[in-house]
């Protein structure tokens, strides 16, 4: 794998979505532009909500992608303006970056990875900035060149494939090409991921790996301290099927993301106090594993014993861990979580240390094939598993979700989950080859016919998707 993003010099004419967006910035700006960048959109097909737990995930990148056109220019200013007209143009100083908390656009996205701060409601604007001034800080703080860009996006939004992370690598990506600097895959890809947490979601770093260290053909393990990531060949005889329940939920603008991390960050110190380590230092539940030298068996026999599956109060909490509600504030909570007063440690901590031994005997199947006896039906049954985890455990589905899960397992599919955050957005399903066009047919019956909204959606949320290639540098010809 090269180290650093790809510098293609490609025939703008011949891909009908680049010629759209040269022509756009030509209208919008009056010149061509100098090159374009590419960040692409995720599906996680095993491993989910255990990034920020360190556990390592199995994602892979889509077709769908962030596209952006981009020139430079001597005016210290960076011009931003979207093909999809409801998102409105914004211009900022390169020398006074600044991201509006209280007032969320499309923009600050792209901006956050340009810098560093931290807000709490948003919708996919923030996301441009922050790509911007995560590479400004990486960079020192340097003024940045002036730029003008045109932002189109194809991954459906809050959908759970990773549009607005998509968002933040594309800005980080053209960023680094503006100013002249050359940064490799991996730090592009933790720089990233920095810079959604300035956005205020606390996520571990899955999304903008994949997106910078994907390759085509191949899906992929990504383990995390050190960030690597290793091929997963998938097995012949299955594709992966995307369905969008069409319930929209952004997770940097609701605190359920958010009360998980905080969940599985006390649930990793009671299990740490438990058995006499300096729980102080650790926050996270793969860090407890570690520390114990210990399997992921046994640490859910470990969570059986310390943990009940009643709901845990505050008082609870602070009385197990020997602190004052203070302290649960100030160093356990998040800023949009500090109206919790319950939290479910059983629960979370079992989903984790599950999902985590569920990816690895993913990954395992997909090692044997071809050979592996029913490696197909193997996993879809580790998908089914990994759904009703979420589902049940982790409580990050929703009916909607749940409803699609079924009919896509009624129509053929071996295995059917839910993708991404939850609460909204898609499922990913494995069916057969042979399956494929009576499954598309008969979701689209079940799920998007039978209802006006979702029907006028269905184009654009069932497809078919294969392993694709990651976030690259485009010059025309």
């Amino acid at each position: 794998m090269a180290a650093h993003p790809p510098k293609t010099k490609i025939l703008i004419s011949a891909n009908k979505r680049l010629q759209n967006l040269k022509e756009a910035f030509e209208k919008k700006y009056g010149e061509p532009p100098l090159f374009y960048a590419r960040a692409p959109g995720r599906v996680n097909l095993i491993g989910e909500h255990i990034d920020y737990c360190g556990y390592a995930v199995l994602p892979m990148a889509i077709e769908q992608s962030i596209l952006a056109a981009v020139t430079v220019n001597d005016s210290k200013k960076i011009y931003l303006a979207n093909t999809e007209p409801k998102y409105k143009d914004f211009t900022v100083s390169s020398e006074d970056i600044e991201i509006d908390k209280d007032n969320p656009q499309w923009y600050y996205y792209f901006l956050c990875g340009v810098k560093g701060i931290q807000v709490s409601h948003v919708d996919s604007a923030y996301y441009f900035l922050c790509g911007v001034k995560g590479i400004q800080e990486h960079l020192g703080k340097v003024t940045l060149s002036g730029m003008k860009c045109v932002v189109d996006g194809t991954i459906p939004a809050s959908s759970g494939l990773s549009s607005s992370s998509a968002l933040v690598c594309c800005a980080a990506l053209l960023t680094m090409e503006v100013n002249h600097k050359s940064l490799n895959k991996v730090a592009l890809a933790e720089i990233s991921a920095k810079c959604e947490r300035y956005i205020g979601t606390e996520g571990g770093g899955m999304d903008q790996s994949i997106s910078f260290l994907a390759e085509e053909g191949t899906a992929k393990l990504i383990e995390f301290h050190p960030l690597r990531a290793s091929d997963v060949r998938l097995p012949e005889g299955a594709v992966f099927v995307i369905s969008n329940c069409c319930v929209e939920m952004n997770k940097a603008a609701t605190s359920h993301f958010n009360i998980r991390v905080v969940e599985c960050r006390i649930a990793t110190k009671m299990l740490a106090k438990a058995r006499g380590l300096e729980w102080g230092r650790l926050l996270k539940l793969s860090q407890v594993q570690a520390e114990l030298e210990a399997s992921l068996e046994e640490m859910l026999r470990l969570v059986a014993e310390v943990l009940h599956p009643e709901p845990y109060s505050r008082e609870e909490v602070c009385k197990a861990l020997g602190i004052t509600t203070e302290q649960l504030c100030t160093d356990l909570l998040s800023p949009n979580t500090q109206h919790v007063a319950q939290f479910k440690l059983y629960q979370r901590a079992r989903h984790v240390y599950g999902e985590a031994a569920r990816v690895l005997r993913f990954k395992s199947v997909c090692d044997e094939a071809p050979s592996a006896p029913n490696g197909v039906q193997r996993l879809g049954d580790l998908m089914k598993q990994s759904h009703a985890s979420c589902r049940d455990l982790y409580e990050c589905s929703c009916p909607e979700l749940d409803q699609l899960v079924e009919i896509c397992l009624q129509s053929g599919a071996v295995g059917s989950r839910l993708t991404g955050a939850g609460w909204g957005g898609c499922a990913v399903s494995m069916v057969p080859t042979d399956k494929v066009e009576s499954f598309l047919k008969s979701v689209r019956e079940l799920y998007y016919t039978a209802d006006p909204r979702r029907a006028q959606l269905e184009k654009h949320s069932l497809f078919v998707t294969k392993p694709g290639g990651g976030a690259a540098i485009f010059l025309e010809d």
